[in-house]
């Protein structure tokens, strides 16, 4: 079977064609699926979704989208046209949170600016005086699996932590944290991380494929 796969990114191109080397064939696109790209599917028994993807029906039958998330996904319209929905089941919560440090260390010590700076040529040191992460109080609002790993590399820069989860684990904080009994009667964090999802958690199971609807 040859599939296309749409908004493939140039690192993501040699990683799919190794994935299904001498099972299945792929093509693919750089173009995000929508209503205006849908065409480029007609004769493909299946097609593989970015999370930018808005999804209509073209004669495709099973759709699998690379995110954990299917938001952009209407599994009641998806049943409707006899859609097969399946996304990946998880991914490594130590990326996003050494992602977010690597962000939060180069807004601390200006790394963007002074790049900028360097690039022309100007070594000035004006505006990009940073601060010690260690003994500063972090806040975590979310410890699940991105936020504990996110607390533990809190905690080996030697910082003070507060977590809070609305639905907290025994195994989800970090030793370090302190978990205050309501968020507003902690102190001011010098810097915080939100993991916290922004709408309740699906019911439909952690697994591929998804149950519409």
């Amino acid at each position: 079977m040859e599939f296309v796969a749409f908004g493939a990114q140039a690192d993501e191109r040699p990683l799919l064609e190794e994935a299904f080397v001498g099972r299945h064939g792929v093509r693919c696109l750089a173009v995000f699926l929508g209503r205006d790209t849908a065409p480029l599917a007609a004769g493909y028994p299946a097609v593989s979704s970015s999370v930018n993807a808005v999804l209509d029906a073209g004669g495709t039958e099973p759709v699998a989208q690379r995110s954990t998330g299917f938001n952009n996904i209407d599994l009641d319209a998806a049943a409707d046209l006899g859609l097969t929905n399946a996304r990946i089941s998880h991914y490594s919560p130590y990326s996003v949170a050494e992602h977010t440090w690597a962000l939060a260390l180069a807004v601390n010590r200006r790394l963007v600016r002074a790049a900028g700076r360097s690039r022309e040529f100007d070594f000035r040191l004006d505006g990009l005086l940073g601060r010690d992460i260690h003994g500063t109080t972090v806040g975590v609002i979310g410890t699940g699996k991105i936020g504990e790993c996110f607390a533990r590399i809190a905690a080996d820069l030697g910082t003070h932590l507060l977590d809070w989860d609305i639905a907290p684990t025994p195994n989800a904080s970090n030793s370090a944290c302190t978990t205050p009994s309501c968020p507003n009667s902690a102190p001011a964090p010098a810097s915080s991380a939100c993991r916290s999802p922004s709408s309740p958690a699906p019911t439909t199971s952690s697994t591929p494929p998804l149950s519409p609807g």
